[in-house]
């Protein structure tokens, strides 16, 4: 093969870079890089050995690390809340307290210096007082450099954790709340390890600054040997008296700062490290077998007959552990709901211990919005939430024994499995070892007690959603919130979780309320059907009548039908699109209602159709899709709405049907469902 001149193999050709661009990239480079060359240059390398093993030097470099290592806990002591609190907490003035963290970075460091002796020096603002009060003096004493190192120093530990915590989905901390662990703890167990790259990476900023602080200290401390005399310091002075000694104990914190950036390797932007759980590659993470239904049974003892688990403990010792756990959280054997929802969402809700709804209805109509109002962690709605017995309308989300499974899983990166789900047992005082022994039963229940040991991102998708599950039941909620649980599962591991988690709502003593756009899932785990538009309830009955006569057109839809809105005629339906629609059941004229077609009730033809169709139409294909054994069509019409209609491929190819080919659709007056609205 014969190789173009100038152009490397196995290397594509990308775009020219503009010279107008390059040239002064490259002058920047040179400007940063010149100075440094110049210290290498310039260094003495036979004698640095004895320069920087002078008395001065090693003495200074001593009380550098003193002061950095100090400086770098009180940074630590106090940045790590004010990071926490202006990336999670909405106050006034948050700008301005932004702009208090900024300053010492863009400020000159004598300027610095001179706030700091007005501050706290004799004649200062506090001064006097810390002296009077607590012999504390801050100017010419090692505590001084240590103040003035943290105040130049500090800003860099708290703009790099802001931004960590800023690409911290608050989620994770919102799933951690809703297992029962209180703020504290989840900022110990879950924000802190989640951001810890972005920590690591401030804290060693904020060392390297203080190391390396003059300015500041110098004007507030002085340059006293052995007392504040820090390295720079020391550098400033030998360039006095000798240059090749300074250019030595340059070259050695340029080596430190050096060292500290490539060990950084860039992490120190601020943001959160990828938290998507994402599968690995492998037969050992290949989907996992399911079993049958009749398998599922035996393999999850949900009703015990004295036989052993797949722990191997038997019914007796498994019914002595769960005494155990629930001694840890007394509760009352079932928790009814009732809740008063205000905001975005104006809805009552009641419910009897035992009931699962499945909450239904299009994107925006307020779902997830009732979810987190129930939690208490919306402003967009209120509830006024009462479990059982219990008014919780004021209490944080961590107390209300509510557990909430989100989209995604929202699984701790950092935590295992296991661990994950024995989470919610451990935020309410549960030994770790009976705590990890029930967690372990409910990773098997749903089928991964297998992969108890690994972290989420050794995960697929539908093995982080059983695990998600997992912890959520295991927390014993009386309000268990599931926000689409199974829509990350294949349809067969959906079919094995789908009846587990049946089996297992069937003797919840709590109320579950499930998020789903899977009419199957709302059919076969909800009690109830509640279908939301625009915040408010539209319908709240059971699945068989919501089923048969839904008043949403995004439901009907939802369940494979067409639905067309409009008024009762005499004869049937004026549509709100424009056209009308014969039915054989009409209601009373004026009444909103909705036409319920099933697409198996439309007709296709290539020729307008005779005998008996009261409701013809010409249309267009526009779109074929396979639903099982049998092809959907979307026909789109200029004298009513678009319709779907399911026929058989055989029908299709006998009709020539393709996009964009004409067509004639018939519905029997006989197939027209009319529901009032």
């Amino acid at each position: 093969m014969r190789r173009l001149p100038g152009r490397s193999p196995g290397r594509s050709p990308g775009p020219r870079t503009p010279a107008l661009l390059a040239v002064p990239a490259l002058l920047a480079v040179a400007l940063l890089l010149l100075p440094l060359v110049g210290i290498l240059a310039r260094t003495e390398w036979s004698e640095i050995g004895g320069h920087l093993t002078g008395a001065g030097p090693v003495r200074a470099l001593e009380l550098s690390l003193i002061v950095s290592f100090w400086s770098l806990g009180l940074s630590l002591l106090f940045g790590v809340p004010l990071a926490w609190l202006l990336a999670r907490v909405p106050f006034r003035g948050k700008a301005f307290v932004r702009s208090l963290v900024l300053l010492p970075m863009v400020l000159p460091p004598t300027v610095g210096g001179v706030a700091l002796l007005l501050a706290f020096g004799r004649r200062g603002l506090l001064g006097p007082w810390l002296e009077d009060t607590f012999g504390i003096t801050f100017p010419f004493h090692t505590s001084g450099a240590v103040l003035a190192a943290t105040f130049v120093a500090m800003p860099f530990l708290v703009i790099s954790l802001e931004g960590a915590l800023g690409g911290l989905r608050p989620r994770y901390e919102e799933t951690a709340a809703s297992l029962g662990a209180s703020p504290v703890r989840v900022f110990f167990t879950v924000t802190l390890p989640m951001v810890a790259p972005g920590l690591i990476a401030g804290a060693a900023l904020t060392w390297a600054r203080a190391l390396g602080e003059f300015g500041a200290t110098i004007t507030f401390a002085g340059n006293l040997p052995g007392t504040t005399q820090t390295l720079p310091l020391q550098v400033y002075l030998l360039l006095q008296e000798e240059p090749e000694a300074a250019t030595s104990v340059s070259l050695l914190l340029l080596a430190i700062a050096m060292a500290v950036l490539v060990a950084l390797r860039g992490r120190w932007t601020g943001g959160a490290p990828s938290t998507r759980p994402a599968p690995v590659p492998g037969p050992d993470l290949a989907p996992d077998p399911v079993p049958a239904v009749g398998d599922v049974e035996k393999s999850t003892p949900i009703v015990r007959d004295g036989n052993a688990d797949r722990d191997g403990n038997t019914d007796r010792q498994e019914d002595a552990d769960r005494e155990g756990d629930d001694a840890a959280v007394p509760a009352p054997e079932g928790w009814a709901l009732h809740a008063e929802v205000t905001g975005f969402n104006r809805l009552t809700l009641d419910a009897e211990p035992g009931t699962t709804i499945a909450v239904v209805g299009p994107n925006g109509a307020g779902k997830t919005t009732l979810l987190r109002a129930l939690l208490g962690l919306t402003p967009r709605a209120h509830a006024q939430l009462r479990l059982g017995d219990t008014d919780v309308t004021a209490l944080p989300p961590h107390r209300r024994q509510v557990a909430w499974v989100p989209q995604d899983g929202a699984l701790f990166p950092h935590l295992s499995a296991l661990a994950n789900t024995a989470y919610g047992l451990r935020a309410h005082g549960v030994p770790r070892a009976e705590a990890r022994r029930s967690a372990r039963r409910w990773l098997d229940r749903l089928g991964v007690g297998h992969l108890a040991d690994r972290k989420p991102s050794q995960l697929s998708g539908g093995q982080a959603q059983r695990v998600a599950l997992a912890r959520a039941l295991a927390a014993r909620p009386r309000l268990l919130l599931l926000d689409e649980p199974l829509a990350a599962l294949d349809q067969t591991t959906r079919a094995h979780v789908r009846h587990t988690l049946r089996s297992h709502l069937a003797g919840f003593g709590g109320v579950c309320l499930i998020v789903t756009h899977d009419p199957v899932e709302a059919v076969s785990l909800a009690d109830r059907v509640l279908v939301l538009e625009d915040g408010r309830t539209l319908q709240d009955d059971t699945p068989a009548e919501v089923s048969r006569h839904p008043r949403s057109p995004w439901v009907a839809r939802m369940l494979g039908r067409n639905a067309w809105p409009g008024a009762a005629t005499p004869d049937g339906l004026a549509l709100a699109d424009g056209g009308t629609l014969v039915a054989a059941d009409p209601l009373p004229a004026g009444t909103d209602a909705l036409a319920i077609i099933a697409p198996e009730a439309v007709s296709v033809h290539r020729e307008r159709p005779g005998g008996s169709p009261r409701n013809v139409w010409p249309g267009t294909v526009r779109e074929i899709t396979a639903s099982g054994s049998r092809l959907r069509v979307l026909i789109t019409s200029e004298r009513v709405p678009s319709l779907v209609a399911e026929i058989t491929p055989q029908a299709a190819a006998e009709l020539g049907l393709a996009d964009g080919v004409p067509v004639w659709t018939g519905i029997k007056a006989t197939e027209v469902t009319l529901v009032a609205l």
